[in-house]
């Protein structure tokens, strides 16, 4: 039975890691696309950044739901150490996520206040990607555990380190959206932000740099994982890849494409987020405990399993039919709502 219990919660561990990757990848030019709001010159050009995620936007946040759900059922030990640990972060992540969506319908209902709902949602944007950042670089620096309960203090998530994750998810996703506005619009609006989504583009690498650098120096395993033989040699693909999505970017920019900018970005966020995996295995919170530690019953993980091997690829399906169907540039003269 033990060996069950191994299988399944390494199962889930995967599961819940492949959902956030996918919130991730789908909300992230969405949340980037609200942080960028102050860039568009005319109530127009916002209407059409708008329009291009409209059809869309709402249904990205269920792979956050399947996330933080999943977590809740499969792994109930370590919900209890990290919601504790990040209360702070995620409760302000979850409102600015509200006040977000509240906004992204309001501001089609007035004119005489949809400046305030406009910087309502870019507000809600960059804290929500300020909020989710921080809280993966305090999980990355390690949560403190004493015996089966958090350990540590209130403020313990605030570091110089959190911080500078959060500020690095804020240009990550601000470099999303420029890169699926080059994708989706046309016009003046693709133009903007093509030549924006250069510096992001720098500013992005500029920290994924530095905090690639500074995370094996947050604890002696991720230490080990990248810089020791022969570890090195397992790991080595994950940079060697991550220059190619880098050239790929700014070639694509250099040279006018539309899509392979955004998928290259895309495929630089899927990279950092395989080596923040390599550098947690088999730990599901750093340093203190194991995917296999906080797995719940065995009999948990297989009733869960069942609904979720069933599910899962209908939200998949459903997903990517939505971007089929709304596939290619937008007609700036034509609305969703």
């Amino acid at each position: 039975m033990p060996d069950v219990i191994f299988e399944l919660s390494f199962i889930w561990a995967g599961i819940i890691a492949f959902a956030v990757l996918v919130y991730v990848i789908l909300d992230g030019f969405d949340l980037g696309l609200g942080i960028l709001f102050p860039f568009a010159h005319t109530d127009r050009d916002r209407d059409v950044m708008m329009n291009s995620v409209a059809p869309v936007w709402d249904g990205n946040e269920t792979w956050l739901v399947l996330g933080g759900g999943g977590l809740f059922a499969v792994f109930p030990l370590a919900y209890a150490i990290v919601m504790p640990a990040l209360y702070m972060p995620i409760i302000i992540m979850l409102l600015a996520l509200v006040f977000r969506g509240v906004a992204f319908e309001y501001r089609w209902k007035t004119v005489r206040w949809r400046r305030v709902w406009d910087s309502a949602f870019c507000g809600g944007s960059a804290v929500a990607a300020l909020c989710q950042g921080i809280a993966l670089g305090a999980l990355v620096q390690g949560i403190e555990v004493d015996g089966r309960a958090y350990g540590g203090g209130w403020w313990d998530w605030l570091t110089p380190f959190s911080i500078a994750t959060g500020v690095a998810v804020v240009c990550g996703y601000a470099l999303l959206g420029a890169t699926w506005l080059v994708m989706k619009t046309s016009g003046g609006v693709s133009h903007r932000m093509r030549d924006l989504a250069k510096p992001l583009a720098i500013i992005t690498l500029v920290f994924v740099a530095g905090i690639s650098v500074w995370t094996p120096f947050q604890d002696p395993e991720y230490f080990g994982r990248w810089f020791n033989w022969p570890g090195t040699l397992y790991t080595s693909p994950v940079p060697i890849a991550l220059v190619v999505a880098i050239y790929l970017l700014f070639h694509g920019l250099a040279t006018g494409r539309d899509k392979t900018p955004f998928f290259a970005a895309e495929a630089i966020f899927v990279l950092a987020f395989i080596g923040i995996g390599i550098s947690f295995y088999p730990n599901i919170i750093p340093p203190a405990l194991t995917i296999r530690e906080a797995a719940a019953p065995d009999s948990s993980l297989l009733f869960a399993l069942v609904g979720t091997v069933i599910l899962v690829p209908i939200i998949l399906g459903y997903t990517a039919y939505a971007y089929w169907v709304f596939r290619g540039k937008i007609d700036p003269e034509e609305g969703y709502h």
